[in-house]
């Protein structure tokens, strides 16, 4: 499980799995050394992490001192029980949302200073595939057919000073019709654009870690690789 706290990607383990070690700058066993601000520094493994390692990890990402680790991979002792930890920490959101095909483009919208992709809160009684053709449809006022599950996302963020977990499924879509195409600048949408693979890459830079890991898996899942 991955999870983007304050689009720090960090990635819960099971106590047998180890993260890929090309990715790790600096490890740490709280079994045996205190977890501090300072040992969060670039890409950090820390082993044997329980609920108090949790509080202390969530403590840190959340404060108003800038941290320096980029991503986070934490080998915990009960995966089930820590999962659901978590979890209770924060206000779970449920959405969906679509990787849009047109030929060889994607579709990215432009929000709140960042490209991202399509997608919304899910309603009550519908279906997270339902709920992913509708949004897309509302945020671009284009027709799609939907296709193949990518992944799953978890991100948190803070509304009303209340901690948020967002909860989003996404799935392949191919579009079906766009003359009518337009933002939902109700939404805070400036720009719904049609992408090259060659400009996603570019874009992603200028958009958010999670969004950036449903490219990823989209790439995945189809065997292809982005064009630099």
């Amino acid at each position: 499980m991955i999870i983007f706290i304050n689009d720090i990607p960090v990635r819960i383990l099971r106590s047998t799995e180890t993260p890929d070690g090309g990715r790790i700058n600096h490890t740490v066993d709280a079994a045996i050394t205190t977890i501090t601000q300072a040992s969060l520094i670039h890409h950090v493994w820390i082993k044997n992490v329980g609920e108090s390692e949790i509080d202390t990890i969530l403590g840190f990402l959340d404060s108003k001192i800038p941290t320096g680790v980029l991503s986070l991979a934490l080998s915990v002792m009960d995966y089930d029980s820590i999962r659901v930890y978590i979890r209770s920490k924060f206000k779970i959101i449920k959405a969906a949302g679509g990787v849009i095909r047109k030929k060889d483009k994607f579709l990215m919208i432009y929000r709140m200073k960042k490209w991202d992709l399509p997608k919304g809160k899910k309603e009550k009684g519908e279906r997270y595939k339902e709920t992913a053709v509708r949004e897309v449809e509302e945020e671009c006022n284009v027709t799609v057919r939907l296709g193949k599950k990518v992944c799953t996302t978890w991100h948190t963020y803070t509304m009303n000073k209340n901690a948020m977990m967002k909860k989003t499924r996404w799935y392949i879509m191919d579009l079906v019709d766009d003359s009518r195409m337009r933002p939902a600048t109700e939404e805070d949408i400036e720009e719904a654009r049609w992408m090259s693979s060659k400009e996603v890459y570019h874009a992603l830079e200028h958009s958010y870690k999670s969004i950036n890991y449903v490219m990823e898996k989209y790439y995945e899942k189809v065997e292809l690789k982005p064009t630099r």
